[in-house]
């Protein structure tokens, strides 16, 4: 399983999700691969939000390693889902797609923990009190998405 994280600029929200699920897949030794990457290129290059990484970091995850990059159409090829953290970047993503194996590929993370809803994950980018609660959403989901994985294998 090949899963990749979208945000706008790839220093909060999805750094968060590919450093919360990099933990998940060591935690339960499963073989997959995750990335994160934002739709648009302001932040391309520079490491995640001090406040993202001081977040994770309070949970045992260390993203100070991540680089922001931007989406681009090739990860439609190089992954086999790929979350979104609102609507403004499944549209974004949707944009890119050439076709429906694209755009099945593509969905909002919190469908996952929260199905059918179209709930999203607020950017804490303007409020730093909602660093901790979103790290909790994304957390919950992403649990959800190896219990849904390992399950269909079992």
């Amino acid at each position: 399983m090949k899963i990749l994280m979208v945000c706008l600029g790839n220093i909060c929200r999805s750094p968060m999700a590919e450093g919360i699920m990099r933990d998940l897949i060591e935690k339960n030794r499963l073989s997959w691969q995750v990335d994160s990457c934002g739709t648009g290129d302001w932040h391309v290059g520079e490491a995640p939000d001090r406040r993202a990484q001081r977040t994770t970091q309070s949970f045992g995850i260390d993203i100070s390693d991540l680089r922001a990059r931007q989406f681009s159409i090739t990860d439609f090829d190089l992954f086999d889902r790929i979350f979104v953290m609102d609507q403004s970047n499944y549209k974004n993503v949707l944009r890119m797609a050439r076709n429906n194996n694209d755009k099945e590929k593509v969905d909002l993370l919190l469908n996952i923990s929260i199905p059918g809803q179209n709930c999203e994950v607020a950017d804490p980018w303007y409020d730093e009190s909602l660093f901790i609660p979103v790290f909790k959403q994304i957390e919950d989901a992403c649990n959800e998405i190896i219990k849904i994985q390992v399950g269909a294998r079992n």
